[in-house]
């Protein structure tokens, strides 16, 4: 019996369509073409250019591999945070991130984020976002793009919440595409919680202030970009015991 001659049956919609053989195989072909073409696109570039907005994620994440009822506990070492509005200090917690936070501590020694900017602001969710190299440059339009030459940090779920002061990981939609960007949270966002690896705290109120001031910084109109660059002067660690509870 010939290939022409042959007749088999595809679901369409709610009823069967009869077709031949050779226009079976011609579509299958055509269709795989397609799926190919879609899977080089999904793991060619993007993910080197996706934004590492920390609330990139879809909602549908799963809260998996949570660390719960563990208090944090502060590393010796505090980062401290120099910028013309100020310096912001941040505790970090090894016991609840160690990854995150010996990736922070790693880039910080390198002098990875001096001269960086603190490029996304928004007052209505109460954060300030920064870390990422791309804002050295003078293209706008790729703030929030980068990362480290370092491979990207797994996460480090807990349950301790996103309150003022809180310090996060930014990531794009992947769970595990947490980099070098960061984020601090000034008002609590429960949305967040279990979301986002939480990996330090500010730890005093003049600190928090001038994060405030960071975040209400005029923006260039449409965007979440400060209209004068905010810089990062330097990042520096420093005994945790220097400053206060």
């Amino acid at each position: 019996m010939g290939e022409k001659s042959l007749l088999k049956k595809r679901w369409s919609g709610n009823s069967f369509n009869v077709i031949d053989g050779g226009r079976v195989r011609q579509r299958l072909w055509i269709l795989c073409v397609i799926a190919a073409a879609l899977l080089l696109a999904s793991c060619g570039g993007k993910d080197k250019t996706a934004s590492k907005d920390f609330d990139a994620a879809d909602e549908g994440d799963a809260k998996q591999n949570v660390k719960k009822n563990v208090k944090p506990q502060a590393d010796a070492e505090a980062a401290v945070i120099e910028t013309d509005y100020g310096k912001i200090v941040i505790e970090l917690y090894p016991n609840l991130a160690p990854n995150m936070v010996a990736r922070f501590k790693q880039l910080i020694k390198g002098g990875f984020y001096n001269g960086t900017t603190f490029h996304r602001v928004d007052p209505g969710l109460g954060i300030i976002q920064g870390g990422d190299p791309l804002s050295k440059d003078d293209n706008p339009d790729n703030d929030g793009q980068g990362s480290s030459q370092n491979p990207n940090v797994a996460a480090e779920f807990s349950d301790v919440p996103y309150e003022r002061g809180t310090v996060g990981a930014a990531r794009a939609a992947s769970p595990d595409s947490a980099n070098s960007q960061f984020y601090i949270t000034l008002k609590r966002q429960p949305a967040f919680d279990q979301r986002y690896t939480v990996f330090g705290r500010v730890v005093d109120n003049q600190s928090l202030n001038n994060a405030d001031v960071i975040m209400n910084a005029p923006t260039a109109t449409g965007t979440e970009r400060p209209a004068d660059k905010i810089v990062i002067k330097s990042v520096t660690l420093q005994p945790r015991a220097s400053f206060g509870s």
